[in-house]
């Protein structure tokens, strides 16, 4: 099994089309489907919107594996938390087509034991930020698994917070870094998805201009880090009254591609 069956929940934003005679198919074939919750009832069960009109219902005992509570149920505002959001499924039982019962747990279930036994180290997978900390992004990479990319693993130029380089939401590719496969928990990578140093390189010359934005400025003032692009990092020399962030225009002075480094010329 790839894991490209199971894409992050929402990432292209289509609600299944499920067609009244082909119900019983969708079951025996273990289909994985999406449809857009709409509600979530006193009980905590979820209701999801299909299209020709269906609905179908996720028991709060089938909307998650992993994060569960005591009782071995999901907790309550993961479930109020899903009301307008996609979601994955399977059909667990049917009797006719206006009670459908379906099952995220089982897609679950199944991309989890597939990242235990058969995801490696270095594998690139498309993803969708669902949370970010001061200290990374939480990245769901398919099924509803969700790794985690630390802070220093986002970005070659030094950043204060993860919101500089991503934002809820965005779809991004990243690199599998470590797997534990005894619980597994997923560590990702999203800073060796945005080209080497050589590649960002080639993309200026010396003798140009650009802009940059201030990333770090050395405590010794023997010069300041600049942010060509998001791989890729100068350096220029001290000058007072640069800020943290700051956008700046600089001259390409040279590229020495030996050595990898940039001196650049605030201008």
């Amino acid at each position: 099994m790839n894991l490209a069956k199971f894409k992050p929940e929402g990432w292209n934003q289509e609600i299944t089309s499920l067609d009244k005679n082909k119900i019983g198919w969708y079951q025996e074939t273990n289909e994985v489907l999406q449809g857009l919750v709409n509600k979530c009832d006193d009980n905590y069960n979820l209701y999801i919107s299909l299209k020709n009109g269906i609905t179908a219902i996720m028991p709060r005992q089938e909307i998650e594996y992993i994060n569960l509570n005591e009782k071995g149920l999901p907790k309550t505002n993961l479930c109020t938390g899903k009301v307008h959001k996609f979601v994955q499924f399977k059909i667990k039982e049917t009797k006719d087509e206006n009670h459908i019962i379906v099952s995220r747990k089982e897609v679950q279930q199944e991309a989890l034991h597939w990242v235990k036994s058969q995801l490696e180290i270095g594998t690139k997978l498309i993803g969708i930020v669902k949370n970010i900390k001061p200290y990374g992004a939480f990245i769901e990479i398919g099924g509803g698994i969700v790794g985690l990319a630390h802070i220093e693993d986002l970005s070659i130029a030094r950043i204060k917070t993860p919101f500089e380089r991503l934002k809820i939401g965005q779809k991004v590719q990243v690199v599998v870094k470590s797997i534990d496969r005894e619980t597994g928990k997923v560590m990702l990578s999203y800073k060796e998805t945005l080209g080497s140093w050589e590649e960002n390189a080639k993309k200026f010359t010396p003798g140009t201009r650009t802009k940059g934005i201030i990333r770090e400025t050395e405590k010794n003032k023997n010069g300041i880090f600049i942010e060509l692009t998001p791989n890729l990092v100068g350096m220029a020399e001290y000058q007072e009254g640069l800020e943290y962030g700051q956008t700046v225009d600089v001259y390409i002075k040279k590229i020495d591609n030996q050595k990898r480094k940039i001196k650049l010329l605030i201008v």
